[in-house]
């Protein structure tokens, strides 16, 4: 797993190659200047002659070239952060730009079944993880790697003996580091899963607090919270204690490493194979040699955890998305509204059919209305309308031509679409207007605002259009928010409008005025209605009416209350209390 995740983060790595490679080169100067003063300092111990006996005229020189090779090694490892930071970061970047473009290419089906706080925290959280442990592995794996080598090989020109045994000791920190390596891995894996349910179960109750409270929830919402949070304890509790006996166990093996360099050493230095500056020296690069073991031991938490977290952003990347459009898949710039279901079928789930042999032939500029108990299958019949789900069966037309055949993007171009359910983004007042029709005038939006009778309201705001809204719009009431949804449509002006209680969130002054501006809207469109209070959709040229998924009935208004059948009683029952 963790070899595969490493693989599949090398190209994210690549096109900053060139930074990495200036990131090496100061590394490895870094190491070299870093190198060089203990040497320098082996050889300013040497200048001290005996008892009030320094040889200043060659200490001097030394001192001189020591404090030149000390800020050099401080420039290049700045360099070297400079380089490593920026690569690690733009490729992180690049990691968390492609799994968001992904989940703008995946179905909605995909979406809807995801949490979407889990969402968010592997596009924010892991993204982060992913970026901090790649800075982490390069800034302490470059100066590392150089280190080793240029150590070992001044130890072995100093004194092969002493060198060779402290090769020969290191592979026991190596191996016990790789051990413990193995074993953390799926307990971070376990940590960030565990980190994304909680992100997801944390905004599932933000958002539903009012409900929360109104239903007095707050005490098995709690009791959920804190199994999650156990869960992410225990993980992140074994996680951490494993990760964290590593670099002490490696400090161990390597503090008997220069235990022995310095007794080895002393026993050269009395028999005159080593001076004491030399010994001194030895004794730098032995520390100097076991630094970069402790050091990488140091960062495998983060080490594991950036690649737990770029597992969960790979989960995304490697999401189906949504089949493209077939090759020469037509865009026609106008349609004339006739809208044609041939037994269609649908369902969410194989086990459990929804929509069933459904037929329909909706002729151009009629207004059509869609009503039925609740699951009956309106919604989804709305979103088979515009390609959010493909058919299980059967095929819908738009003008004669198979909506397959069609671009999604100029099927769903033809469509305006107002939902009972508001999404406004962050942004003024007029950038949400004009969502539809980016760069269209303030002249146009304010008109489109007054038809939809929200231009009182915006004046009211501190900015007026210029206000900039909070994200969803969560400074506005749910009325102005629908009233904004529905500005945003008038001004698009599209060829054919659905409309799913749109007006649900309106006082009912209000919603009269607006229903006028849908009445001019929809004068030669083709409109599809899908209401639950019927006395709204009386006026329709035609009457859908759904029940498990089936047309059960279809006319006018008053055609359907002479049949006295199910679109009656449903209608009835409206005043049954009366």
């Amino acid at each position: 797993m963790k070899k595969h995740v490493f693989r599949r983060l090398a190209p994210y790595l690549r096109p900053y190659a060139g930074t990495l490679l200036l990131g090496c080169l100061a590394a490895v100067l870094q190491v070299a200047f870093t190198l060089a003063a203990p040497v320098l300092v082996g050889k300013g111990v040497d200048c001290v002659l005996g008892p009030g006996r320094v040889d200043f005229n060659a200490l001097i020189p030394l001192l001189v070239q020591l404090a030149a090779v000390i800020l050099l090694a401080a420039a290049f490892q700045w360099a070297m952060n400079v380089c490593t930071r920026r690569a690690s970061a733009l490729a992180a970047q690049d990691l968390r730009q492609k799994a968001f473009d992904r989940l703008n290419e995946v179905p909605l089906s995909t979406i809807d079944s995801t949490p979407h706080g889990d969402l968010v925290s592997r596009l924010v959280n892991d993204a982060d993880a992913v970026s901090e442990g790649l800075l982490q592995g390069l800034t302490q794996l470059l100066p590392g790697a150089a280190t080793i080598v240029g150590v070992l090989g001044i130890m072995l020109r100093l004194n092969w003996g002493i060198a060779l045994l402290v090769a020969l000791v290191t592979p026991l920190s190596i191996f016990f580091a790789k051990f413990v390596a193995g074993r953390t891995h799926a307990l971070f894996q376990r940590q960030a899963a565990a980190q994304g349910r909680l992100s997801g179960y944390v905004s599932e109750m933000v958002n539903g607090q009012s409900l929360i409270k109104a239903f007095g929830y707050e005490a098995p919402c709690m009791e959920r919270f804190e199994a999650i949070d156990q869960e992410l304890r225990h993980a992140s509790l074994w996680a951490v204690f494993y990760s964290a006996v590593a670099n002490p166990g490696t400090r161990l093996v390597n503090n008997f490493v220069y235990a022995a360099v310095g007794v080895f050493g002393a026993l050269a230095a009395i028999s005159g194979r080593l001076t004491v500056g030399t010994l001194s020296a030895f004794l730098t690069y032995a520390n100097q040699y076991t630094k970069p073991f402790n050091e990488v031991t140091g960062v495998l938490t983060q080490l594991q955890t950036a690649m737990a977290s770029a597992w969960r952003l790979f989960q995304v990347i490697d999401l189906e998305p949504e089949p493209p459009d077939p090759a020469g898949a037509l865009a026609p710039a106008a349609c004339q509204g006739r809208v044609e279901a041939l037994h269609v079928d649908f369902s969410y789930r194989p086990e459990t059919p929804l929509i069933r042999d459904l037929c329909l032939e909706v002729q151009p500029g009629r207004r059509v209305a869609i009503v039925g108990p609740t699951g009956c299958g309106k919604t989804t019949f709305i979103n088979l309308l515009m390609r959010f789900y493909d058919v299980t069966g059967g095929e819908i037309r738009v003008d004669g031509v198979p909506i397959r055949r069609l671009s999604r993007a100029s099927l769903r171009g033809m469509y305006g679409m107002v939902l009972q359910e508001t999404w406004l983004k962050s942004a003024t007042v007029r950038e949400n207007i004009a969502y539809g029709k980016p760069g269209a005038p303030l002249e146009e939006v304010v008109a489109a605002a007054k038809a939809a009778h929200a231009h009182g309201f915006i004046q009211r705001l501190p900015q007026g259009y210029d206000t900039v809204l909070a994200a969803g719009g969560s400074n506005l009431s749910a009325g102005q928010k629908q009233l904004l949804c529905i500005a945003r449509i008038l001004l698009c002006r599209p060829q054919m409008l659905i409309l799913d209680e749109a007006t649900s969130n309106i006082d009912t002054r209000t919603e009269m005025l607006v229903q006028a501006a849908f009445e001019r809207l929809m004068q030669g469109r083709t409109s599809f209605v899908v209401a639950h209070r019927l006395s709204t959709i009386q006026t329709a040229d035609t009457i859908l009416v759904m029940d498990a998924g089936r047309i059960v009935e279809q006319g006018t208004h008053s055609e359907l209350l002479a049949r006295g059948g199910f679109y009656a009683k449903l209608y009835n029952s409206q005043f049954a209390a009366q």
